[in-house]
């Protein structure tokens, strides 16, 4: 599926441009070829990072599918956007934020399947608070400190859920209780998550 960036992508920029190896030029060179409408560029800084990004994506968020969308989502805002993106610190940073910023909305909204975010929004968080991204284990670290927070069993539940990939019905049988008291810790769970989480990240 993440091979269908690239389908998305063509037709999005004009396909008549000089297709050259970029393997030897720093990001900052690419970036800037990319502002000026370098496809090559743009490609070159694609294949660079997309399976980083989508190994964190998909820690973060517990679904392959939900990772390859929001991976997806984030290199062709990049490219929209690349004539007034401003890269403060490094591209590498401003991606991973754009990213980690899409994967927290999603998990502190509470779904698995990903929820449409703007593309303002997700380059407006980058451009913002760069410095707040830098660091992914940091970002995991708050994350599972605030889970660890949560009570025993609303703690439980949300790990067999985002972590085992269990569905409500599969829990529910596991821990021998009624689906709708799983569903009713996970509301919890997920309420208490966005509540703490909401001092450290811009929802």
């Amino acid at each position: 599926m993440l091979d269908g960036i690239y389908y998305l992508f063509f037709n999005l920029v004009p396909n008549n441009f000089l297709l050259v190896s970029y393997g030897l030029y720093d990001d900052t060179a690419l970036f800037t070829l990319i502002k000026e409408g370098s496809v090559a560029a743009f490609d070159e800084l694609y294949e660079r990072y997309w399976l980083k990004m989508l190994v964190r994506a998909n820690v973060l968020l517990h679904s392959q599918e939900d990772a390859e969308e929001v991976v997806n989502d984030v290199f062709i805002t990049f490219w929209k956007k690349r004539e007034t993106i401003e890269i403060k610190i490094s591209v590498k940073a401003y991606l991973s934020a754009m990213l980690q910023y899409a994967c927290f909305t999603i998990l502190a909204n509470g779904k698995r399947k990903r929820k449409t975010i703007s593309n303002t929004e997700i380059t407006d968080i980058a451009d913002d608070g760069t410095e707040q991204w830098l660091s992914f284990e940091q970002l995991r670290n708050e994350l599972e400190k605030a889970v660890c927070q949560l009570p025993e069993k609303c703690r439980l539940i949300f790990r067999l859920s985002r972590e085992e990939g269990m569905t409500d019905k599969e829990i529910a049988k596991t821990l021998d209780i009624s689906v709708n008291t799983v569903r009713t810790q996970m509301n919890r769970a997920l309420t208490k998550l966005k509540t703490t989480l909401h001092s450290f990240f811009i929802f």
